[in-house]
């Protein structure tokens, strides 16, 4: 499903962010990518979703090989992925139905088929009585909701969370992962990217553990490593 292979990432004029990074991920995997800020696990993540190209060794996402995908290629891999932010990157203007549905209107889907896919998504959340409320009538959980709801929209493969819960209290942070595991359950892979060291304990699931953009531990019901 994803593979790294001896992936290094540099940016000029002498940073590297990833040096010589391997891992494979299964199809229906739930999987941690922990490290302290500059690890490199955010690069990752941009990786997955073909935001950032390795410098040299390749990353495979299914039938894609993110070292020599072409730019029209990009959209189609993406509708395969959702990524969900820290930040949520909502559209203030747009209610809660219109920014999921904006996912689909870019991808030329029907309006009709809008009209249905999107309520169920939204009741999937736990939003669906919520779905013409603005971002600024959400609380920051359900706001989250809504940027998870926009992930699962194109009903992708994987599901990209990096650092999800950092703009969140505990007690959301909790729910929102719940909401993550449930989704893994119907079969979607999962990577999480995060530093939040409760999260990752919490889930007993596999952790890959970067440090200095090299993996330091590859642990299939891992914990948060200090660095």
């Amino acid at each position: 499903m994803i593979t790294f292979k001896n992936v290094t990432k540099a940016y000029p004029p002498n940073t590297h962010a990833l040096g010589g990074v391997s891992f494979r991920i299964e199809a229906g995997e739930f999987v941690s990518i922990t490290g302290q800020s500059g690890s490199g696990k955010s690069t990752v993540a941009k990786m997955i979703f073909a935001e950032e190209r390795p410098t040299s060794g390749h990353i495979l996402i299914g039938e894609w090989d993110i070292s020599k995908i072409s730019r029209v290629e990009i959209p189609a891999l993406r509708r395969q992925i959702g990524v969900v932010f820290q930040d949520f990157k909502l559209l203030p203007k747009k209610t809660a139905f219109e920014n999921v549905a904006f996912a689909l209107e870019v991808a030329g889907v029907s309006s009709k088929r809008i009209r249905e896919v999107v309520p169920r998504v939204l009741k999937i959340v736990g939003l669906g009585e919520k779905a013409h409320r603005y971002p600024r009538q959400l609380s920051g959980g359900e706001q989250q909701r809504v940027s998870i709801a926009r992930a699962l929209v194109h009903r992708p493969k994987i599901i990209v969370a990096d650092e999800p819960t950092g703009n969140l209290d505990a007690i959301t942070a909790r729910e929102i992962m719940e909401l993550f595991t449930r989704i893994n359950d119907f079969g979607t892979t999962v990577v999480l990217v995060t530093h939040d060291r409760d999260i990752v304990n919490a889930l007993h699931k596999r952790v890959i553990t970067l440090r200095d953009g090299k993996v330091t531990s590859d642990a299939e019901k891992g914990k948060y490593l200090l660095a």
